[in-house]
């Protein structure tokens, strides 16, 4: 196993305690999950010490004074392979965060959404400015990220595309993804949603927050119809039109900015995209955006490797570690890290 993998598998999993807006899991997973929810602080101690040994260094640093945690092989090099990782948790909770570069952003409530993205771009950016100095080949640096992480991910390549006083980024790689949010109608919505009563659930549920005109717009790229019959089985009704609401729209409608929802770029920019690993969960309410986010890429030319995992459900990657699904996390990490 070279190096830079080994790091990429035991690095990419990680520990938070995130709420999230739709938490998916059925009831064959619920006790697993609590037992390994009061197992998570020894799972913790026992990945973070697994770093500090003979052969992996760690530092905290500043990308253009955002907080990033880097580790890198002590082997002296100058054509490394790099990663940058950003942390899932809906940009509330936060992490930590070969070379592997874990880059610390600021999170909402505290800071406004967009500051998030933007200190995700700033710190990608001077990394790809200065690889050599951390002993990395600019042209073999990835992004990657799992589940709010993902759609940062997602946005920041879309950004970085259209540079071009940087070096391309290889690869993403999206881990259970959030990238749209138009249709909450979607096959995965409706067989594993389970909602807290945060907002106007049924209103949001049936799509009332969105206005003709970004229905008319999205719906070639964000339609049922566009998933394959395969994920239906379990269920799926196509949704009754519900009234538009001005209220819910005013409420979301910072959500229609690709920054926030990437399945909504301009295809003259999905088109630039680099190689696109996706990582979606059976039982994962946003199981469904990234199939279509891999139609969307696929039809715009991008090459796309894509992993389902078929009892695998959202945020499974805090399972590394745990015997079931050892073998699923530890092959996804395989094929990402063949993107460079």
């Amino acid at each position: 196993m070279c190096t830079s993998m080994h790091i990429f598998q035991k690095g990419i999993a990680f520990l938070f305690c995130a709420f999230y807006l739709y938490f998916p899991l059925n009831a064959h997973f619920k006790y697993a999950f609590f037992q390994f929810k009061n197992s998570s602080t020894f799972l913790a101690v026992k990945l973070i010490a697994s770093f500090r040994n003979e052969w992996i260094s760690e530092a905290n640093l500043a990308f253009d004074d955002i907080p990033v945690r880097v580790y890198w092989p002590r082997t002296p090099s100058t054509s490394r392979r790099g990663i940058l990782y950003l942390h899932g948790g809906i940009g509330v909770c936060g992490s930590f965060g070969l070379s592997l570069k874990r880059i610390k952003f600021r999170l909402v409530p505290e800071y406004p959404s967009h500051v998030t993205i933007r200190d995700c771009c700033t710190a990608a950016t001077h990394f790809l400015k200065n690889a050599k100095a951390y002993g990395v080949d600019p042209n073999r640096v990835l992004i990657a990220g799992d589940s709010s992480g993902g759609t940062f991910a997602a946005a920041v390549s879309q950004k970085l595309v259209m540079r071009d006083d940087l070096p391309r980024l290889r690869a993403q790689v999206l881990l259970y993804p959030f990238l749209q949010a138009v249709d909450f109608s979607l096959p995965s919505h409706q067989q594993n949603h389970s909602t807290p009563p945060l907002v106007d659930v049924d209103g949001i549920m049936k799509n009332a927050h969105v206005p003709e005109h970004v229905l008319v717009k999205c719906r070639k790229w964000i339609s049922a119809d566009n998933i394959p019959e395969q994920f239906k089985v379990r269920g799926y009704t196509p949704p009754v039109p519900a009234p538009f609401s001005k209220q819910l729209y005013e409420t979301c409608k910072a959500a229609f900015d690709p920054t926030f929802s990437p399945l909504l770029a301009e295809d003259c920019i999905i088109r630039r995209l680099p190689d696109t690993f996706i990582y979606t969960c059976e039982y994962d309410v946003i199981r469904d955006d990234g199939l279509l986010y891999k139609k969307r890429l696929e039809d715009n030319g991008v090459s796309v490797t894509w992993f389902h995992v078929k009892n695998g459900y959202h945020g499974i990657l805090f399972t590394l570690g745990f015997g079931t699904f050892e073998r699923p996390c530890s092959e996804w990490a395989k094929e990402s890290c063949n993107f460079c």
